[in-house]
């Protein structure tokens, strides 16, 4: 099989889908793989690390998508990507369809096969292939509410850990999940008052059991919402329902009651955000204002440490890249529930529940 690797073009995507360690892998089972030329230049890896491993360098995108029967990407195809995708094609990579009826549509037209990273679910009932990237998201998530509670950038002027004499920041985490876990462990690793919202209430336990004594667990519904978000100075949205559209658990109206320029983190935008203020944003442009609450909703954060990203995110989709390569689509989603699971759109048809329910399209099983 020829398997491409282009080059990102999502604004300040910095990630790239193949390491050095994965062509070697690829190449030694008999594959081919041909590496868009600069590929790896934002993690840190020149084409000759490629090419010394077995790679094919290409110049350009379109002749890394013309020759290959699948392309392995980090973010979804835009809309400059959408006339190479052809039927009989795999393509992937993290789609987040639900959040995109345009792309859905595009995907559908194109008859290629949509296997998503993030819907990917292994045996145990977790989600490998999102798991590293939610665990950098959430971290990151606190890195930057800290730099956005700055008052330069438009934030209320408040050090994330206080001082002595001065009480630190409050952080309230909207899900408990990866991302929520993990920007929880950092904001209280810095000393803030964090809580911790969930209707998990198992989850909750867990939490409770083993963060920091500053860490509260909440069981979420509107009224504990509403009190969080009152004595809040940084909040993070972390809801997830894998492969469907996230819930608007935070109404416009709902942000008079925040402190005025308290800072939102909006985790869940690459799934239509769990804010209803949300929309997305870049790293060139990352925040914007409403009602006095500002508002980061980067929908690649992850991108923007793309060295510990790509190898986050490599050492997980490697495995599945080599069923997909080795085996082809066919077999590969039959012997594997996993890869099954992650087949969002075949041949026109969207296989993938939540995505159908989103936008009112038929459903029709992968095999």
């Amino acid at each position: 099989m020829i398997v491409g690797v282009p080059k990102e073009v999502k604004p300040d995507e910095y990630r790239v889908a193949m390491v050095p360690a994965g062509v070697e892998e690829l190449t030694r089972a008999g594959h081919t793989v041909h590496i868009q030329s600069g590929a790896g230049a934002g993690s840190g890896i020149p084409d000759e690390q490629y090419a010394a491993n077995g790679a094919t360098i290409v110049p350009t995108a379109a002749e890394v998508w013309r020759a290959a029967d699948m392309i392995v990407k980090v973010k979804e195809p835009l809309a400059e990507e959408w006339p190479h995708m052809r039927p009989g094609q795999t393509v992937f990579t993290y789609f987040h369809f639900a959040a995109d009826e345009e792309l859905t549509k595009a995907v559908m037209k194109s008859g290629i096969t949509a296997v998503a990273y993030e819907t990917i679910r292994d045996a145990r009932g977790t989600l490998p292939l999102l798991t590293p990237m939610s665990e950098v998201a959430g971290r990151m998530s606190i890195q930057e509410g800290a730099k956005f509670l700055e008052r330069p950038f438009e934030g209320r002027g408040i050090l994330l850990a206080g001082v002595p004499g001065v009480p630190p920041a409050t952080v309230s985490v909207i899900g408990a999940g990866v991302v929520g876990a993990n920007a929880a462990r950092v904001a209280a690793g810095l000393g803030a008052n964090v809580f911790v919202l969930d209707v998990n209430l198992d989850r909750l336990r867990y939490l409770d059991e083993v963060m920091p004594q500053n860490v509260t667990t909440v069981f979420s519904n509107r009224l504990n919402i509403l009190e969080c978000l009152r004595l809040s100075d940084l909040v993070i949205g972390a809801v997830l329902i894998p492969g469907a559209k996230a819930p608007h658990l935070v109404r416009r109206s709902d942000l008079k009651v925040m402190q005025p320029r308290a800072v939102v983190i909006d985790v869940a935008i690459d799934q239509g955000g769990c804010f209803e203020t949300s929309r997305p944003t870049t790293h060139a442009k990352p925040t914007y204002m409403v009602d006095d609450i500002l508002h980061y909703c980067v929908t690649n954060m992850p991108g923007a440490v793309g060295r510990t990203s790509t190898y986050a995110l490599t050492n997980v989709t490697l495995p599945y890249a080599l069923q997909l390569a080795n085996k082809g689509v066919d077999r590969a989603i039959k012997d594997n529930a996993a890869l099954l699971a992650g087949v969002n759109v075949r041949a026109g048809k969207v296989t993938n529940t939540a995505v159908a329910e989103t936008f009112g399209l038929e459903c029709v099983p992968a095999v």
